[in-house]
């Protein structure tokens, strides 16, 4: 009568040994590290940096704890943060500014678990300590940049169309050009208003004999700009956050112009602040390759116009100063194939404009080699210096020649997003110390702790063998959750923790209800296996109402929610669905192997049952 078939109990077992091994990585503590890794592509991460940076380490007299070459870098453990901040010096230095050695937090669980996958949850800034920022983006620059972009834009479209003008200048966020012919300001309208259908165009009159054309971007256009420095500055920052060894960082929009920056476990704030703040810019220039120039510049005669700069291979290249184009100018880069010798090459597709400057470039330049240059803190590197072989129109780009796929990818990477789309300034900034993060988690962990011991005691007290049952069931619905939320490799936040408190408060109440419904049946005469088939069977519709309200509220709270609010939703929606299965398949799967087996049951273990007195019938 109370049994189940073998699949479910498969199902049980291989739910509990899931959630056990992945629940395991977070009973191993977070240990200090140094992570290396490259700030360019032609320095590599190999085994020979591996015993270079062990060498260093043993020659400083700093202890260790193990070391780790994987895809994102090496990575070096320490025993406490003081040695970790010392090994961090002896590197730096050691290193140089081509690699970048940055502070981290590292689990210790075994290399078994990791090998299969089994990762601690993250830790929140409140648990973790790190650092916060909030970063307001200057809408006025990006405005101001797009208007000298159109300046530029329509000074050689007019130029290309043979339209006849007195200058072109940007006053404020508008764009004027004059003319001395009526005729000229009608057909630079019409050329303009074709290609640039952004623009809103007005005619006005100057000084006597002067004939003005005002460009302005229309509000929707002007939207779309400040939404686009928005969403590229967020991409930007996520780039360039990897450098910090950041596992898992938080960037996202907060209003219309304003990008919240989360990073726990940075210790280094400084190092945050400079790297967030970065400015750089791409530039498209001409190689000079006059004769004996290179020459003299590696003399120390520089001719007058060039730049002597360094390749990403170490070698110095002669560089003309005119830009020709910049990053601006770029839709787009995708790390690819040269489907003709078969060798690692970038695709770049620019824009309109950029197009059409590059095939001038291209059409007149052919034979002679054009530099790719990232400017970056005052200070200018090449990237790369490919030879133009023909004319190349249409906007799309093949750069190829000297890199391997590694570079590929970090060329695409620099011309998506080498340069912010506008400044940001840091209006907020705050620091979470790791002391005051191992606090709220003490703090969190002891009312789960204090919160499940409560429980545990009320129930076995109350409903004896039964109470156990439930206790286990709740123990296993803890466990599930863990598990899950480690699985998703999900953040977890001190609302987090509010919500595993929650999730065992509203998981104990399904075992109640079946334990109550079983009281029930015994109490109005029902044998004991049959009561506990009643007791499952008619609490379940109980139960999963309950249940399904809950999640429609969770549910609410993650689709409106945002930040915490998001966190609390999520491991609450996870809560709940862990507790329909341990509170009702778990533990009727447990009473089953108990009672199941046993053919005359002769009571159940469930507290003292009060059965109802019945009045004798009145005498007729």
């Amino acid at each position: 009568m109370n049994r189940y078939p073998l699949w479910k109990y498969v199902v049980i077992v291989a739910a509990l040994v899931i959630g056990f091994v992945y629940t395991l990585p977070n009973l191993f503590p977070e240990v200090p590290a140094v992570q290396v890794s490259s700030s360019k592509a032609a320095y590599k991460i190999d085994s020979a940096l591996l015993q270079q940076i062990e060498a260093a380490l043993k020659e400083a007299g700093v202890a260790f704890r193990g070391d780790a070459l994987d895809p994102t870098g090496i990575k070096v453990r320490f025993a406490d943060p003081d040695t970790q901040l010392k090994a961090k010096d002896v590197l730096q230095a050691k290193l140089g500014d081509n690699y970048i050695v940055a502070l981290n937090l590292l689990s210790a669980s075994p290399q078994w678990l990791t090998s299969i996958g089994a990762l601690p949850m993250y830790l929140g800034l409140d648990l973790r300590g790190g650092v916060h920022f909030l970063l307001q983006v200057d809408m006025k620059a990006a405005l101001d940049k797009a208007a000298d972009r159109y300046t530029s834009d329509i000074r050689s479209l007019m130029r290309e169309k043979k339209v006849q003008y007195a200058g072109v200048a940007r006053e404020g966020t508008n764009v004027v050009a004059r003319f001395r012919d009526a005729t000229e300001r009608t057909k630079a309208r019409s050329e303009i208003g074709n290609v640039f259908p952004d623009l809103l165009l007005r005619e006005t009159e100057g000084t006597p004999g002067e004939f003005r054309l005002t460009a302005s971007l229309k509000p929707e256009a002007q939207k779309k700009i400040q939404d686009g420095a928005v969403q590229q500055n967020i991409q930007i920052l996520r780039n360039r956050v990897n450098e910090l060894g950041v596992a898992e960082p938080i960037i996202q929009q907060q209003g219309a112009d304003r990008v919240v920056v989360q990073l726990p476990g940075v210790q280094d704030t400084a190092r945050a602040k400079d790297i967030l703040g970065r400015t750089a810019s791409l530039e498209i220039r001409m190689v000079n390759e006059d004769p004996g120039a290179f020459e003299a510049a590696l003399a120390g005669q520089v001719a007058f116009g060039s730049d002597l700069f360094v390749e990403r291979g170490g070698a110095q290249i002669l560089v003309k100063r005119q830009v020709v184009l910049t990053g601006d100018r770029i839709n787009d880069a995708q790390p690819g194939f040269d489907q003709r010798n078969n060798e690692p090459a970038v695709h770049v597709n620019l824009d309109g404009t950029g197009a059409r400057l590059f095939k001038e470039l291209t059409r007149e330049n052919v034979g002679k080699r054009m530099a790719i240059v990232l400017v970056e803190k005052g200070k200018a590197e090449v990237v790369t210096a490919p030879v133009i072989r023909e004319e190349i129109g249409g906007g799309r780009v093949q750069i190829s020649g000297r890199m391997n796929t590694r570079e590929a990818n970090d060329i695409a990477l620099l011309m998506r997003a080498g340069a912010l789309a506008a400044p940001m300034e840091i209006v907020e900034e705050r620091t979470v110390g790791p002391s005051l993060g191992k606090e709220n988690i003490d703090k969190g962990f002891n009312s789960v702790a204090y919160g499940f011991g409560v429980l545990s005691l009320f129930m076995c007290a109350y409903y004896l063998l039964m109470g156990v049952i439930s206790t286990i069931a709740l123990t296993v619905n803890l466990l599930l959750l863990v598990a899950i939320l480690s699985m998703l490799q999900a953040t977890l936040t001190l609302p987090g923790i509010a919500a595993i408190a929650l999730t065992l408060g509203m998981a104990i109440d399904s075992n109640v209800l079946i334990n109550e419904r079983i009281r029930e049946e015994l109490r109005w005469g029902a044998t004991p296996h049959a009561a506990l088939q009643a007791g499952y069977e008619r609490a379940w519709g109980t139960i999963l109402d309950s249940n399904v309200t809950t999640l429609i509220a969770g549910i609410a709270l993650l689709i409106f929610g945002s930040g915490p609010v998001r966190g609390f939703a999520v491991v609450h929606c996870l809560g709940i669905m862990t507790s329909m299965f341990s509170g009702v398949f778990l533990s009727r799967g447990i009473v089953n192997l108990i009672y199941g087996s046993r053919k005359k049951l002769d009571a159940i273990s469930i507290g003292q049952v009060w059965k109802p007195s019945v009045s004798p019938a009145p005498a007729k």
